[in-house]
C-alpha cells in the first residue's frame, strides 16, 4: 500500500468515526428528551412551578422554571462528564486545558453561553409552551446556522450534495413551524414564547457548533466539554439563579425533593443521556466537520418523536413529516462522496 492509498484509507475511517458519533449522538439527544419530558410533570419541579406562576404569571413564571430546570441539568451534565473524564484518565489533562490553553477558555466560554442560556434554555421553553414533541423537531435547522458559520468563519469546505442535503433540512423544519403555526392560529391556542423557544434553539445550537469546532483545534474534546458545562453551571448558579433570588422568586422552594429517589433518577438519567450527546456531538466536529456533524446528529428529532410516542404518548403527525424530510436530507450528507471530504478546510 502506498502514502496515497493509506491517506485515503486514513480519511474513509476517520469519516466512518465522525459518522458513527453523530449517530451515537442522536440516539442519546433523542432519549434526552424523555427524561426532561418527565420533569416537568414530578416534584418538586410541579409545586415549584405552580408558586412560580401564582407570583408572576403564566408565560414568566414558566419561563423562571425552566432556567431552573436548565441550571439543574448543567449540574447532572457535569456530574457525568466529571465520571467520565476521570474514567479516561484525563483530569491531569483537563488542568493543563485550564492552565496552560487559556487562549481556547473564551470559545469554552462562548459555548457555554450559546449552548446553554441559549440553545438548551430554549429548547426547555419550546417543550414547555410546544410540547416535547415540537421542542425536539423544531430545532432542526440548526445544522444551517452551524454550515453557515463552518462555511464563513472557520473556512470548511462543503459540496453541493451537502447544500442540498441542508436545504431538505431546511424544509422540514418549516413544515414544521408553519404547520403547528396554523394549527395554534386556528385552535386560538397560539403560545408565542414555544416559537421564540424553539428559535433560540436554532441559533444556539448552531453557533455553538462553529465556536465549538474553533476551541477544538487546539484541545481535546471530552476535557473541552466538560470545561464547557462548568461553564455553564456558573452562569446558572452564580449569576442567573442568584439574582433571582436576591429579587424575591421563589425558585428554591423544595429543591431538596430532587434527592426523592424517582425525581433523582430521572435527572440522572438526563445528565447522562445529554452528557454523552454532547461527548459524541464534540468528537463528530474535527472528524466530519461541523455543518455535516451537526446535520447527521439532527436524526435526533425522528428519534425523539418516537421516543416520546413510546414512552411518554405524546405523537402529531406534523412532527413525524418534518422529522422524515429532515432525515432525506441528513441521508443526503451521509451518502456524499469521501473524496469531497477528504479535507475538511477549503483549500488545505
Amino acid at each position: 500500500m502506498d502514502i496515497e492509498e493509506m491517506k485515503k484509507a486514513n480519511t474513509k475511517q476517520r469519516i466512518k468515526l465522525g459518522y458513527i458519533m453523530a449517530l451515537l449522538c442522536a440516539v442519546f439527544w433523542g432519549a434526552w428528551y424523555i427524561p426532561g419530558n418527565l420533569s416537568f410533570s414530578l416534584d418538586p419541579f410541579t409545586t415549584i412551578f405552580a408558586g412560580l406562576v401564582d407570583k408572576y404569571g403564566y408565560e414568566v413564571g414558566n419561563v423562571i422554571g425552566c432556567i431552573l430546570v436548565t441550571g439543574i441539568n448543567a449540574l447532572f451534565v457535569v456530574l457525568v462528564l466529571l465520571f467520565w473524564c476521570a474514567g479516561l484518565g484525563k483530569m491531569k489533562e483537563m488542568k493543563r486545558s485550564i492552565i496552560e490553553l487559556r487562549a481556547c477558555t473564551k470559545y469554552y466560554f462562548a459555548g457555554a453561553v450559546f449552548g446553554g442560556p441559549v440553545a438548551i434554555l430554549g429548547t426547555y421553553i419550546a417543550s414547555y409552551f410546544g410540547g416535547a414533541g415540537f421542542s425536539a423537531v423544531s430545532a432542526l435547522c440548526y445544522p444551517i446556522i452551524g454550515m453557515t458559520l463552518s462555511i464563513i468563519w472557520l473556512k470548511q469546505s462543503i459540496s453541493r450534495r451537502a447544500m442540498a442535503g441542508l436545504f431538505v433540512i431546511l424544509i422540514g423544519g418549516i413544515v414544521v413551524y408553519s404547520t403547528s403555526l396554523i394549527n395554534d392560529i386556528n385552535a386560538g391556542n397560539l403560545q408565542l414564547l414555544g416559537y421564540i423557544g424553539g428559535l433560540m434553539a436554532i441559533f444556539g445550537w448552531g453557533i455553538e457548533g462553529a465556536v465549538a469546532a474553533k476551541g477544538l483545534d487546539v484541545s481535546e474534546p471530552d476535557v473541552a466539554l466538560t470545561l464547557r458545562f462548568i461553564m455553564e453551571c456558573i452562569i446558572w448558579w452564580v449569576i442567573a439563579i442568584p439574582i433571582l433570588l436576591i429579587a424575591g422568586a421563589p425558585v428554591l422552594d423544595g429543591i431538596a425533593g430532587i434527592f426523592e429517589p424517582t425525581m433523582f433518577f430521572v435527572l440522572l438519567m438526563m445528565g447522562l443521556t445529554f452528557g454523552l450527546c454532547y461527548v459524541t456531538w464534540y468528537k463528530s466536529f474535527p472528524l466530519i466537520g461541523v455543518g455535516r456533524g451537526q446535520a447527521v446528529g439532527s436524526l435526533y428529532g425522528l428519534l425523539a418523536v418516537v421516543f416520546l410516542a413510546i414512552f411518554c404518548g405524546t405523537f402529531e403527525w406534523v412532527y413525524i413529516v418534518g422529522a422524515i424530510i429532515c432525515i432525506v436530507g441528513t441521508f443526503m450528507l451521509f451518502t456524499e462522496k469521501t473524496d469531497d471530504m477528504e479535507s475538511l478546510r477549503g483549500g488545505e
